[in-house]
């Protein structure tokens, strides 16, 4: 047995990041592990894709996050921006364009919502690829090129993308260069009976929840817990798993393309942030089986139906057994 790094989170830290997820679970009933994933992808520095049926409360845990950080606390201000996607949108609408100033007589540039640091991209598969990809560069590169000049976007910039099911009318497939720009990829799907019925019971109460939430953190504390995060230890066999499932995506024989290594590196920094939203500094076995879907699964394309029912999940299984034989953590 190996013994894992014992150094504790601080417990500041820890009682932000609870504080983050008790604020949320006001407005987000029943939801507390998608809640967890979109907190790892913000301190992991990616950007999350959640796709549902309309209704499911995709938007709304969307604008409960950004109510939580947006604000101005320390002197930062964090801006938060939302574009609702349709089919008559313009990639100038997300960008920007250039205006005549009467006054200077000169072409001055106004800039778009993607100048922000947290976007929600609201039903982005109904708007066309174009519009699609005018997201890559600022979601790759965190910057914008307008013309010859490129404009780099805030330390801070994390984009929440919604989407409907592709088989639902009037949507249009995310590119797989997009795809893979999405560290994690999470089915939102219904609440139970039990917690059904209580919202119903208090749904009045929780839009006022919404309306009253208080920001939690700042731009600083949040650009703090990323750095943390990057920090997270990540045991050599751990490291060696993720090698592992990443490259039998690309030869199991149901997988027609497998994932690639920058799908690797947004595996370990989705891992190093999901433990450290757990309040450890160490990455353990269980945390490679919890993500492990929800980040390889969109970027992954398959040659028939049963295949994309149990390929990543034999893949996933098979080293998870592996580590738990090796007992890392006892």
């Amino acid at each position: 047995m190996i013994d894992p790094v014992t150094e504790p989170v601080s417990i500041d830290s820890v009682q932000a990041i609870q504080h983050l997820v008790g604020q949320m679970e006001k407005v987000i009933r029943g939801k507390r592990r998608q809640i967890e994933f979109v907190i790892t992808c913000l301190l992991a520095g990616g950007h999350i894709l959640m796709e549902d049926n309309p209704g499911t409360g995709k938007t709304v845990l969307a604008r409960t996050l950004a109510q939580c950080i947006s604000g101005e606390r320390e002197g930062e201000h964090v801006v938060f921006k939302r574009i609702q996607f349709t089919p008559d949108l313009l990639p100038m609408d997300l960008i920007g364009t250039h205006i005549f100033d009467d006054i200077h007589k000169e072409f001055i540039f106004k800039k778009g919502p993607l100048f922000c640091n947290v976007l929600l991209a609201d039903e982005i598969n109904r708007a066309s690829p174009k519009v699609q990809s005018a997201l890559l560069e600022a979601m790759a590169e965190q910057q914008i090129t307008v013309g010859d000049t490129t404009l780099k976007l805030e330390r801070l910039f994390f984009s929440i993308a919604t989407q409907n099911p592709i088989e639902m009318e009037g949507t249009y497939p995310l590119p797989a260069a997009q795809l893979d720009r999405f560290y994690m990829k999470i089915q939102f799907g219904y609440v139970d009976e039990q917690t059904e019925l209580n919202i119903y019971r208090e749904y009045l109460n929780i839009a006022q929840n919404l309306i009253d939430l208080e920001q939690v953190l700042s731009m600083k504390d949040i650009l703090e817990l990323q750095a943390m995060a990057g920090q997270v230890h990540v045991h050599e066999e751990i490291l060696r798993s993720v090698s592992n499932i990443v490259r039998q995506t690309r030869e199991h024989q149901d997988i027609s393309l497998g994932a690639s290594t920058r799908s690797g590196i947004a595996f370990l920094k989705c891992l190093r942030a999901y433990a450290l939203v757990a309040g450890r500094t160490y990455v353990i076995e269980d945390d490679v089986k919890d993500i492990a879907r929800a980040v390889l699964e969109h970027r992954l394309v398959y040659r028939n139906k049963e295949g994309k029912l149990k390929a990543l999940d034999s893949i996933i299984a098979r080293e998870t057994e592996r580590l738990a034989k090796l007992k890392l953590h006892g």
